[in-house]
């Protein structure tokens, strides 16, 4: 009689990040799941799963990154598919949830982009999302199926808690971002600084004023995410004109767009250190100054729980 699949964990993955999705597997002690992904000649997804899926729990490893589009419509073919599969359980695993900048309206006659994309992926077919460091927490709320809400924090502080920084004190890039900074200041045993900054317009950011006693001291920025980096790098340079000894940057999604990577290696900050959740360009690779760590153990731990059916605060410090 053939083998039964009801219950048995399967790992698969998109193109987006495949890297990871290895990690993930070996962290399990699994292989990684068999399946076609590829593109018709006019762009669209093609997508065939290679083995039998019926009654499994299935996994899907996919961050909606750039190019964030064809990223996100593979991850909805892929999670269309494993539902005629008749998979028992389909869970998007989503390190980077992409289109989640606008998550209210905030203005007259923008769309909530990051219901929009719950609301896609719901449909399509997962059962519940496994997510990291959301942009923002409500997002959550935008999802009627049971969402899982990683930090990256286990693994950024454990980092920063090996490098014991001199005088330490952690700097949140501005107001939003004072409760996670603040939590981050509380496990490394630093202090509290405030970056106020005025946003001219969407792509331009003039730091007003710092918060908080930074001179001569080691300073912390952290934030979610990295994009442009225009903001990070006049952060920086408003704290070390406020005196402080060097400046260090955390974030858990390096999407360094533009001409970020750049702005980072001409910058003066000391070191920037973000985590796999996206893959990191081999422009970004090149520069000294930035650090990957992998989340891929957190988040294997994190599967392997909810497959169990155990509690996954366990992961939260």
């Amino acid at each position: 009689m053939p083998e039964r699949n009801h219950n048995a964990l399967k790992v698969f993955s998109g193109n987006a990040h495949v890297a990871l999705a290895r990690e993930i597997c070996t962290a399990l002690g699994v292989r990684l799941g068999k399946a076609e992904v590829g593109r018709f000649p006019d762009g669209e997804v093609r997508l065939q799963i290679l083995e039998n899926v019926r009654g499994t729990d299935v996994f899907l490893v996919q961050p909606t990154c750039r190019p964030v589009n064809d990223n996100l419509v593979e991850l909805l073919v892929m999670l269309d598919a494993f539902r005629r599969a008749s998979a028992d359980r389909i869970t998007a695993v989503v390190p980077f949830y992409g289109y989640a900048r606008q998550d209210r309206k905030d203005r007259p006659r923008v769309p909530i982009s990051s219901k929009l994309v719950a609301d896609l992926l719901t449909s399509a077919g997962a059962n519940r999302v496994l997510a990291l460091d959301l942009h923002a927490g409500q997002i959550q709320g935008y999802f009627n199926i049971p969402v899982d809400h990683l930090y990256a924090t286990p693994v950024t502080v454990g980092y920063f808690r090996k490098l014991k920084l001199r005088q330490p004190v952690v700097v949140s890039p501005d107001p939003g971002g004072v409760e996670r900074a603040r939590a981050f200041a509380k496990r490394i045993d630093a202090t509290l600084a405030i970056i106020d900054k005025r946003r001219e317009d969407a792509h331009t950011v003039e730091v007003m004023n710092v918060i908080g006693e930074v001179a001569g001291r080691t300073c912390l920025i952290v934030d979610d995410m990295i994009d442009t980096g225009g903001t990070l790098v006049r952060g920086s340079q408003a704290l070390l004109d406020k005196g402080a000894r060097e400046v260090y940057a955390c974030c858990t999604h390096g999407v360094f767009a533009s001409d970020a990577v750049e702005k980072i290696c001409n910058s003066p900050l000391k070191q920037v250190v973000t985590t796999n959740s996206i893959p990191l360009s081999l422009e970004g690779k090149h520069c000294g100054k930035i650090k990957v760590l992998s989340v891929a153990k957190l988040l294997a731990e994190a599967i392997r729980s909810i497959h169990e059916e155990t509690s996954v605060s366990k992961l939260f410090i």
